[in-house]
């Protein structure tokens, strides 16, 4: 099962939600690979690895065609391996200009190894690029994360319309797994607290609209969500008894309930 985590706006908490879903599933003993797609290469810095040691990557897999399985590499927690992203893949629309097929690069190159694995993630840069195209076209499903803000639901609907857009115009049946919020405010008492009845009255108008294609799991605000990452860990190893740590887990349980493994 590949799973595209995307949204075209910042700050969503993908990467976050894309590390530390995979290594929910992976303490569930599955076998996973994450794909990091994004120059900045963000989730492979959050599992170990360094700017000085991220090639060969997904870049050199999509740019010079040798194999994931010689690029990928394992990480310090059991059953989850890591295809590296890195700057050169913002090159990417770029370099692969004028290649025949460019938008299938990654799909090809994920069918080699794709009976592997229980799942792949792939991480995408925050934007509708050629690396998010190829990462559609890779993928069974995708996710989108969102925050509980005014904007972003204004950017769900945009992103909603042009991936409905980018399906139809490349003839491609990909499902949404379903629409995931994150960093939303903690608490109880919304009536005494405006940013929480204002977040609640934003996802409830959501759930309205989207109905089943909204995961119950709402991952909430935790600092130890950001600060995991500098410690190259994810939230299961840096806080394994935090909220955000159960969170994730109620995550990865619906996702897998949403693809009938459970």
């Amino acid at each position: 099962m590949v799973i595209t985590i995307i949204n075209n706006k910042g700050g969503t908490g993908k990467t976050t939600t894309c590390v530390n879903l995979a290594a929910a599933l992976a303490r569930n003993e599955y076998k996973v690979l994450l794909v990091d797609l994004d120059p900045q290469a963000s989730a492979s810095l959050s599992l170990g690895s360094t700017y000085d040691n991220l090639s060969p990557s997904a870049a050199d897999v999509l740019f010079t065609g040798i194999t994931v399985e010689t690029a990928k590499r394992n990480t310090t927690i059991p059953g989850l391996d890591l295809l590296t992203g890195d700057m050169d893949l913002a090159n990417t629309d770029l370099i692969l200009a004028d290649a025949v097929g460019r938008e299938n690069m990654l799909g090809k190159a994920l069918e080699l190894i794709k009976d592997n694995y229980d799942f792949i993630f792939c991480d995408c840069p925050p934007s509708l690029s050629l690396l998010s195209i190829n990462a559609l076209l890779a993928a069974d499903r995708y996710l989108v994360p969102v925050t509980p803000e005014y904007l972003a639901l204004e950017g769900l609907v945009s992103l909603m319309n042009g991936l409905e857009r980018v399906k139809e115009g490349m003839g491609i049946d990909i499902e949404l797994i379903g629409i995931l919020f994150t960093m939303a405010a903690t608490g109880i008492f919304p009536q005494l607290n405006r940013e929480l009845k204002w977040q609640r009255e934003i996802i409830g108008l959501v759930r309205e609209q989207y109905s089943n294609n909204v995961f119950k799991t709402v991952i909430k605000r935790d600092s130890r969500l950001a600060e995991a990452p500098s410690y190259s860990r994810s939230i299961f190893e840096y806080a394994p008894e935090s909220s955000a740590a159960r969170q994730y887990s109620s995550l990865a349980n619906e996702i897998l309930k949403r693809c009938g493994y459970i």
